[in-house]
């Protein structure tokens, strides 16, 4: 018998943190999330986007064991600016069992049709910034730090329970090249006697925090019509700069602002935190911090997390700087690969730029929806 639970306590979420760091124990491409940052993304006294957000977590039991679990999650500040009743599934892991998929499945939507909501779609978080996609191609691919792993049989659980393709995300693996491109350099280079672009640089993280303030500023304007978008509030901002800074290697954060100071587009890439993140089970103590502070200093393949820049100064330069400088420092640290976060399938203006090194498109996910 099957039995769902609804997370109630303290020891409810840790139940419901631990169970997919077990499920994956045995798992070589999984990565954990840290677990000290996913508390604070589901504590409502914490995390800011539950000024407009409403959620909700289950359990599901077998024989006495956890065998699953998921959360449900309602945006009310982007339900109201598309005209929606959209509910959103996330943090969905289980074992091979459809059925219990489908009490989880069927769990969140009950609290949702409550709620009056007519559509679920998932996995997709609070925000850009979560984790979101489920994973339908490439399985025997080493998982990253920002992205979520699962079993392929997700999948066909989702499509027997009635859930179909909203939307895919594509991701590349991309071979750092043995020099600087010619081309990228040349349009830098004029780019910047042209137009007066300036890439910022920075000895401490203190000195960056006021221009991450406006690269997410940015950050909203650039992603607003990109699927699932919700612009970023002042106080997801500061939380995000709380999670994101601590983990970032100032040589990888690539700023680029006009004349005037103001940011005009920026690349965030991060040292490889996955392995040192596995080795210690999502817990930053008390190996887990030394663990990622070095993999912040030696590594060979780089993370990039965005790259984002103003719309309308898509093809005018802003993308070379970034691209140009960011390769001469993969390469002065002899990185040998990248890769890319998820990038929406149909978002060429990201992969277009990939075009001029050797890289491969080596997974796909997808978030699906089912009317409710």
């Amino acid at each position: 018998m099957i039995t769902i639970k609804k997370v109630a306590s303290r020891k409810d979420l840790n139940q419901f943190l631990q169970f997919s760091i077990e499920l994956y124990k045995d798992n070589p491409y999984y990565i954990p999330c840290l677990l000290f940052d996913e508390k604070w993304n589901l504590d409502s006294k914490k995390n800011p986007a539950y000024d407009f957000v409403e959620t909700v977590l289950f359990l599901a039991y077998k024989e006495g064991k956890i065998v699953g679990r998921i959360g449900g999650l309602i945006n009310h500040k982007l339900n109201a600016m598309k005209n929606m009743h959209q509910a959103r599934f996330h943090r969905f892991d289980v074992i091979d069992d459809i059925e219990v998929t489908k009490e989880l499945v069927e769990a969140v939507s009950v609290w949702a049709k409550e709620k009056g909501m007519d559509t679920l779609i998932g996995p997709i978080g609070f925000s850009d910034l979560d984790k979101q996609g489920l994973l339908i191609e490439g399985f025997d691919q080493p998982g990253m730090f920002i992205t979520l792993y699962n079993h392929p049989y997700y999948k066909d659980h989702l499509e027997q329970l009635g859930f179909e393709k909203d939307i895919d995300w594509i991701e590349f693996k991309i071979t750092v090249p043995e020099k600087v491109d010619e081309r990228i350099e040349r349009i830098c280079d004029i780019a910047q006697n042209r137009h007066g672009y300036r890439l910022l640089s920075y000895k401490r993280k203190k000195d960056v925090i006021p221009y991450v303030r406006k690269m997410f500023r940015m950050y909203n304007d650039s992603f607003a019509n990109l699927y699932g978008f919700c612009p970023l509030t002042d106080a997801q901002i500061e939380m995000a700069i709380k999670q994101f800074v601590s983990l970032v290697s100032l040589e990888y954060v690539l700023i680029v602002v006009d004349k005037q100071d103001e940011v005009l587009g920026f690349g965030l890439m991060v040292p490889s935190l996955a392995q040192a993140v596995k080795a210690s089970k999502g817990k930053l103590f008390p190996l887990g911090w030394l663990r990622i502070m070095r993999a912040l200093k030696t590594h060979t393949i780089l993370d990039m997390y965005i790259i984002a820049v103003k719309p309308e100064y898509l093809g005018r330069g802003v993308n070379a700087v970034i691209m140009n400088e960011g390769i001469k420092r993969a390469i002065a640290n002899h990185v040998q690969f990248a890769e890319t976060g998820p990038e929406l399938e149909d978002n060429m203006n990201v992969q277009t730029q990939w075009k001029s090194f050797e890289h491969v498109q080596h997974k796909r996910r997808r978030c699906y929806k089912k009317s409710i």
